[in-house]
């Protein structure tokens, strides 16, 4: 058994074709398809279709290419654990995070690590879907709120609070707010990427929790998107401390029931179950974790 030939065969279904998986290994077509014929005469299978136009794999062979592609980066994942005291950070790192988070936080983080280690190229993935880490193509993932029960690994890096606010255009309505039971009188913007968006509890040193459950008149999903409804005076919404507080410092939003508590969420870095941390990945969440980098809002937009 040789393996080196699930490389060649992973590098054609990953390519498409034989002449660019010979690019992608620095080798010529020749060889290339030598190597998967003979993988494929050692199997007695049909891996790949050859047309004209692409090269497309057999039903055995998708399959064949999932644990190829396992077996490669457990591979990779050995030599690299091997050589992690010497290694310098290098290769793509490929990185998931929330969007609000990612620019006001990761992307600073981002182009400090690629200045300090030329080497390493970034793939950032953006949004408020979580992505699936199992398939291997994510490094880490940026994770802001509170974890599901999962086989990931994940540590706690920091942790943010919730401010319920609105714009200084809703002043005198705001004024008018005593206590949480007051909150549906007013306008609600709803995030549609949390959970339960229009119910909250809040806490206060002296007196009950209350929950309250606040109507929305617009509903927006993303975080960003609910911020900006926010600051054209839409109504009231629930957002992090790290977007709002440089808006609460010039006065542009309000902090509303001060006196009262929103739940305080986690930020956490996820990593596959079972992997080998490369030094890129290490070295990446060390600057996160030090890094005091914050990004102004006018930045943002």
């Amino acid at each position: 058994m040789n393996l080196n030939r699930l490389a060649y065969f992973a590098a054609v279904v990953d390519a498409g074709s034989f002449t660019q998986a010979a690019v992608r290994l620095g080798v010529t077509k020749a060889v290339v398809s030598h190597q998967v014929a003979q993988l494929e005469q050692d199997l007695r299978t049909t891996l790949l279709i050859r047309t004209t136009r692409r090269v497309q794999p057999t039903e055995a062979g998708a399959a064949f290419h999932i644990r190829c592609t396992q077996i490669l980066r457990e591979a990779e994942d050995a030599y690299a654990e091997v050589t992690a005291e010497h290694e310098t950070p290098s290769g793509t790192l490929r990185i998931t995070a929330p969007f609000d988070y990612g620019i006001a936080s990761v992307v600073p983080v981002v182009t400090a690590f690629t200045a300090r280690y030329p080497a390493c190229n970034v793939e950032l993935v953006l949004g408020d879907r979580t992505l699936d880490l199992i398939e291997g193509q994510i490094d880490l993932a940026l994770r802001v709120g509170w974890l599901d029960d999962s086989s990931l690994q994940a540590r706690k890096i920091g942790s943010f609070r919730q401010y319920l606010v609105g714009s200084a255009r809703l002043a005198d309505q705001i004024a008018a707010i005593r206590e949480p039971a007051d909150l549906p009188a007013v306008p609600f913007i709803a995030n549609a990427a949390l959970r339960k968006p229009r119910a909250w509890q809040f806490t206060h040193d002296d007196h009950p929790p209350q929950d309250v459950f606040l109507p929305a008149r617009i509903v927006i999903d993303t975080t960003l998107g609910v911020l900006s409804a926010v600051r054209a005076g839409g109504g009231l919404s629930v957002l992090p401390e790290f977007l709002v507080t440089p808006l609460l410092a010039n006065g542009e939003l309000l902090y509303v029931l001060p006196d009262w508590r929103l739940r305080s969420g986690g930020i956490h870095t996820v990593f596959p179950a079972a992997r080998f941390r490369p030094a890129k990945v290490t070295a990446f969440v060390d600057m996160l974790v030090k890094s005091e980098h914050k990004v102004a809002l006018h930045e943002i937009f």
